[in-house]
Order: C-alpha cells, then structure tokens, then sequence
C-alpha cells in the first residue's frame, strides 16, 4: 500500500512537472513569437520612417521644381510685358512724332492764312479805292450822257435796263443750256462710276445649276441594287422623295431629275447613304429619306444664316431665315438665286454708299428681294408681291416691304433703295455667265409661245406675259360655241378655253430637253362667264403640286375687267418623245 501511494505519488510528481515545462515551453514560445514582433515591429518603423523621409524629400523637390517652373512662367511674363511696354513706348514715341509734325503743319497753315488775310485787306482797300474812283466816274458819266442824248437820268436808268434784262434774259440762257449739257455728262460719268465701283467690289464666281444630279456608283453591279427586286427599290425612292431616278448606259452613275432643288438634294442624300451602308431596300429607304430631310432642312438655315452673316444683317425673323435658305436650292434661268440674292446685297450697298443713301437698308431688302421665290407654289401672285405680304407677316421695315415689292415695277418706289435694288437685281441678273439663258433666247421663247397660240384656230392675235406663265388672246368669230359646235350662241366657246387652258399649263413646264415634251392627262373645267366677240381674254396657270413626271396645275381664266371667265384643275405628265410615238406605231 506504502509503495503503491508513494508510486502515485511519484508520478503525479512526475505528471505535474511535466505539465509545467510544457507550460514552460508554450510560454516561452509565446515569449520568442512576442520577441519576433517586437522586432518585425521595429523595422516596419525604421521603414515608416524612410519611406517619410522619402517622401519629404520626394514633396521638397517637386516643390523646388514647381518654384523652378514659376519662376520662369514670371520672367516670361515679364520678358512680355517688357515687350509690350516697349512697343507702346514706341508707338507712342510715333504718335507723338506725327503731332509734332501735325503742329508744324498746323503753324504753316496759320501763317500762310495770315499772310492771305493780310493780302486780303489790302486788296480790300485797293477795292474800297476803286469803287471810289468807279462812283466819280459814273457821276461824270451819267453827266455827259445825260448832255449828249438829252436824256433824263430816269430814263437813261430805265432804258439801261431794259437793254440788260435782254442781254441777261439771252445769256442766263446759254449758261443753264451749257449746264444742263455739263449735268447730263456728269449724271453719266457719275453713274458709270458708281456702277463700276458696285460691280468690281461685287465681283463674284457663278456656278450654273441644273435640274439634274448625279450620284457616282462605287460599280455598275449596283444599279440593280437601287432598282431591286421587280424595281421596288426604285419605285420606293421615287415616290418618297418625288424625283425621277434615271439608271441608263452612264458608267457607274445614277442621275436624279427633279425641278425641286430641295427634293433633288434630299434624293441624293438617299441614295449616297444606301450606298455607303449597302442595305438596300424600302424600310430602310423610307427611314434614309426621313434623316435626309432633316439634314436638308438643317442645311437650309445655316443656308439663310451664312447668307446673313456674309453680309452682316441682324435682326431678321427665324422663319424668315428658313425660307431665305431655300434659295439655295432654287435657280433662276441656271443662276441659283440665293448667290444671285447675296450679290444684290453687296450690289445694292455698294452703290447706297456711294449715293449716301441707307446702306444698311439697301443691303437687307437686296437680299430678300426674291425671297418669294421660294414661297410654297399654291400661293397666287408674283413672287415680289408674294415676298413682300410675307415679310410683312415678320414687321420687316416698310421701306424694306416697297424694295421687294417694286424691283419688277408692281409698285411705286418709295425711296432711293428701292431703285437702287432693282438696278442691283439687273446688274446681277446680266453679268455674262450669270444665267443660261440671254434676253435674245427669252424673247424668242415667248415670241415662240406666242406663234403656237396664234396657230389655234380662231386666234386672231396673243400676247405672253408674267414670262410666259400667262398667255392672253383676243376672242374673233370663229372661236364661238356657235362656230365650233358647243352651242348656238355667237360667245366665247368652252372648247376653245380648254384649249388655252392646255396649252397655258403646257407652256409652264419649259424647261425639259428636246428629247421630252408633255402631254394632258385629265381636265376638269367650269365655264362661269360668257364673253362676246372681240373679248380679251387671258388664262393664267400655276403649278400647285409635282410628283416625278405628274403636274397638276390650277388655272384662271379671265376677261380685261377682271372678271373669272373660267376656272379649274389640270394634270399633264412629262414624256419622252420618241418612246411615245414608238408606242402608237
């Protein structure tokens, strides 16, 4: 039992001291670990520190460089600012030189005006002496007349001076017939050179439009592209935009007609985008067609407002600027009448400057004096009326509103500007090469126009006016209902006004080629007036909508008082001449 106790006691002995070198152990690990940290802590400070230190040191050379560098940004500004003060110095040094100078002058002119005061008073004392020795000799003269004629001095005076009333009467004669003779030639030489002036500082190049653009094909494989499947394509491009797409024998090329400027360029947007993305086909061409009107309609303000910016008007009405950059788009005999409106500007200006009259006014209503042009087509009127109730519309300046109204005499001038307008508006419209077609060219059209009228039968004579878009004739006997069969009365036959109404809408559509002519294709009519033999009658046509080849027209009839003799709508379609025939063969 002894031995078994001291046994168990040996080992718990034995137990418990191992139990403490483990705890010894553990705690010395723990002592070596917090020994380790200690250290690991030690260098993280020493590296705190030097990475601090780099870092000052990094901060203090950056800033010495950013020192650095505005110490020299100062000393350039300096070196500039020195410069400048000397070239100041220096052109105030000048200045004050050119006073100098300007004094000396001024010093010179003063005693040479005191030297000619002095020479004027003592010719005014010669004059004083003269007139002195002058009244004694005429005393002395009247004296011996009065002894020699025996003659009062009464009437010596009075019949003086009903000698020199004739003598005067017969040279203030002469001297205002050499004046006006003198102011003729001067009013000659004076408007040659004004016109002169205005023209060689208006001086411009000239681009002749047409109705046509041509679009370049990267290869001939796609023309087939454009006309599609069954010609859907083509038919969809035409009918979106309006304009005759023309895929002939031309090497890599598509050509657009159109008389539309705005359409025509809309068109071929169009097409030179479906070329450039290659997806041809009617969804897409229907949504090219929207994004090209917008870029076309975006166009045609920066149009109106670099016209505006070129020549330096303000103030002028957002809508107004709209419809002037749709000149752009619109010609005039070839001449694109927004060059031609810019150059009636300068013109007008030029010339108002020279006369001393408004520049600025002559400047603004050169430049919307054809703005009517490009007013929507079912307005009634000249395009001067027309533009001049537009702008009205917009408080444009009255003086501005007679400018536009009056350049084709369709109102009394008010002001000089507005002469100076339209001489600026012929001046422009007859440089060479301005327009395609010369004054010769027009009249022979509308002697043309007139021979085709005077060809019907029953015209005894016609007369083409507004520049051919109204056609007047004079009603005779044979152009009655009685005569032709539409009636039993001797008056103005509904035939024969059809006729002229054809024939009056025709005319319009004149600028196609030799190969194409036009044709009717409906007429609807109302007769509401009767005329009597030897009525003047007149037919006046207007282009209210065109889509490819199709016109539709609205015509007016009237009489010389005025009064509708007839009114109605017309369609004609555009067509070639030799396909057509070949058809009737």
């Amino acid at each position: 039992m002894n031995i078994i106790a001291i046994l168990s006691s040996a080992i718990l002995v034995v137990g418990i001291i191992a139990a403490l070198l483990f705890k010894k152990n553990k705690i010395d690990a723990k002592i070596a670990e917090l020994n380790l940290l200690k250290i690991e802590l030690k260098k993280a400070e020493i590296e705190a520190d030097s990475i601090v230190e780099g870092a000052k040191k990094e901060a203090s050379a950056i800033r010495k460089d950013h020192e650095l560098r505005a110490k020299e940004e100062a000393l350039k500004i300096k070196e500039k600012a020195e410069k400048e003060r000397k070239e100041a110095k220096i052109e105030i040094q000048k200045n004050e030189q050119r006073l100098i100078k300007k004094e000396e002058n001024l010093d010179r002119k003063s005693e040479k005006l005191e030297e000619k005061e002095k020479s004027l008073e003592d010719a005014e004392q010669v004059l004083n002496l003269t007139r002195e020795d002058l009244k004694d000799l005429k005393e002395r003269q009247e004296k011996e007349l009065e002894r020699i004629a025996e003659l009062t001095k009464g009437e010596a005076k009075e019949l003086l001076i009903t000698n020199l009333k004739g003598e005067l009467t017969h040279e203030s004669a002469l001297a205002i017939r050499e004046f006006e003779n003198r102011l003729e030639e001067d009013k000659e030489k004076l408007s040659k050179r004004i016109l002169s002036t205005a023209m060689s500082k208006a001086a411009s190049e000239y681009v002749v439009d047409a109705t046509i653009s041509v679009v370049q094909l990267p290869n001939d494989e796609m023309k087939g592209r454009i006309i599609g499947r069954e010609g859907r394509n083509i038919r969809a491009i035409e009918a979106l935009t309006g304009v005759d797409v023309i895929i002939d024998d031309t090497p890599e090329a598509v050509v657009l007609s159109s008389f539309d400027g705005v359409r025509r360029e809309i068109a071929k947007l169009t097409v030179e985008k479906l070329i450039t993305d290659g997806r041809i086909h009617p969804a897409k061409i229907e949504e090219t067609v929207k994004k090209s009107e917008k870029e076309v309609n975006k166009a045609i303000v920066e149009a109106g407002e670099q016209a505006l910016l070129e020549l330096g008007i303000t103030g002028m009405h957002h809508e107004v600027v709209k419809v002037l950059g749709r000149l752009r788009y619109r010609t005039s005999y070839g001449q694109n009448v927004l060059t031609h409106s810019i150059e009636v500007g300068h013109l007008a200006s030029v010339m108002a400057a020279e006369l001393g009259c408004d520049v600025s006014l002559a400047k603004r209503a050169g430049l919307l004096h054809d703005i009517g042009k490009a007013l929507d087509v079912d307005l009634e009127g000249s395009h001067a009326l027309l533009g001049m109730d537009f702008l009205k519309k917009f408080n444009e300046k009255p003086l501005v509103l007679n400018a536009v109204g009056a350049h084709h005499n369709e109102v009394e001038f008010e002001s000089v500007e507005s002469v100076l307008v339209q001489a600026a508006d012929a001046i422009s419209a007859s440089r060479p090469g301005a327009r395609r077609e010369t004054l010769s060219t027009y009249l022979k059209r509308l002697e043309q126009l007139e021979t085709i009228a005077n060809s019907f039968e029953g015209v005894d004579s016609s007369f083409a006016i507004q520049a051919g878009r109204e056609l007047r004739i004079i009603v005779n006997s044979d152009q009655t209902a009685e005569q032709l069969g539409s009636g039993l009365l001797p008056v103005f036959s509904t035939p024969a006004m059809i006729a002229l109404m054809e024939n009056t809408a025709m005319k319009c559509i004149d600028d196609l080629s030799e190969q194409d002519s036009s044709v009717g294709i409906a007429i609807n009519v109302k007769h509401l007036k009767a005329s009597a033999v030897g009525a003047e009658i007149s037919c006046e046509a207007k282009v209210v909508a065109f889509e490819g080849r199709n016109y539709s027209f609205q015509l007016v009839v009237t009489d010389a008082t005025g009064s509708v003799v007839g009114e109605g709508t017309h369609e004609r379609v555009v067509i070639n001449i030799e396909k057509f025939m070949s058809k009737l063969a």
